[in-house]
């Protein structure tokens, strides 16, 4: 039986810290990947917030952890700083790869969506986030995150603080090769992971690559991004995967494959 993304040209936009593991997925999967960072994760430019928070974090009931970024680089601090994050403090996160990262820094067993979507709404939902009156809670993020969880929590009665601890940035990047590939016809589908890296992909691409985009299938993983590529003038079919991981790209990418191929 033949690999089932065999010959397909996939291009990646994840960071490129993080792009690796969908990337050989892809390959395993018979695909070609060009992969393409549409947006950088940084330190924050000035971290003192985040240090006083952390050297505070006895107060807090909760630490809720956005992303794997916010788990690497939050705890990379909090372990220059302190050692370990206090024995009584809660920790949830957003998806699998957070709890992931949570485990490879020695934490286990923290609150998480089980399965299907993994957002905040998700989250929220789980029979641990009901009760919050009182309740302290910091949320470790990116700036300028969403707030749609802190202010559902305080909404149940929680109290909650922000800690910043890292920024996102357009990269500076080179697009020429990428366009000559797309020219070429070796880009069937684009795969999308965040709303800013779209949005970064797009204005980095200039009004040539624009036109390429606009007419080449996506695979995102929110409905947010499939908005947002409509927006900017996206005409092809963007697919949502139904989990939001690389494992769930890759489901989706298979999905849509056999789908062209039963046209």
């Amino acid at each position: 039986m033949s690999d089932p993304l065999s010959g397909l040209g996939v291009l990646v936009t994840r960071p490129s810290h993080q792009a690796a593991g969908l990337a050989a997925l892809i390959e395993q999967a018979g695909g070609k990947t060009f992969c393409f960072p549409a947006i950088e994760i940084l330190d924050p430019v000035d971290n003192r917030a985040l240090v006083a928070l952390i050297d505070r974090i006895e107060e807090f009931d909760l630490a809720v952890f956005i992303s794997a970024n916010a788990v690497n680089k939050a705890l990379n601090v909090v372990h220059a700083r302190r050692g370990r994050l206090p024995p009584g403090l809660g920790l949830a996160c957003i998806g699998r790869q957070s709890a992931k990262e949570l485990a490879r820094f020695g934490y286990e067993g923290a609150l998480a969506p089980a399965g299907g979507r993994f957002d905040s709404e998700s989250l929220l939902a789980l029979p641990g986030m009901q009760y919050m009156a009182g309740k302290r809670i910091v949320i470790f993020r990116g700036d300028g995150g969403r707030e749609v969880l802190g202010n559902f929590l305080s909404d149940r009665g929680a109290v909650v603080e922000y800690a910043e601890c890292y920024r996102r940035v357009r990269p500076q990047a080179e697009v020429a090769s990428l366009l000559k590939s797309w020219a070429r016809n070796e880009i069937q589908v684009v795969t999308l992971t965040s709303v800013e890296g779209l949005r970064n992909l797009h204005d980095l691409l200039g009004k040539l690559g624009q036109q390429w985009l606009a007419r080449t299938p996506a695979v995102v993983l929110s409905n947010r991004i499939r908005e947002t590529a409509r927006e900017l003038g996206i005409r092809a079919e963007v697919r949502v995967a139904t989990e939001m991981t690389d494992a769930g790209l890759l489901d989706a990418l298979k999905e849509w494959r056999r789908d062209q191929k039963s046209l």
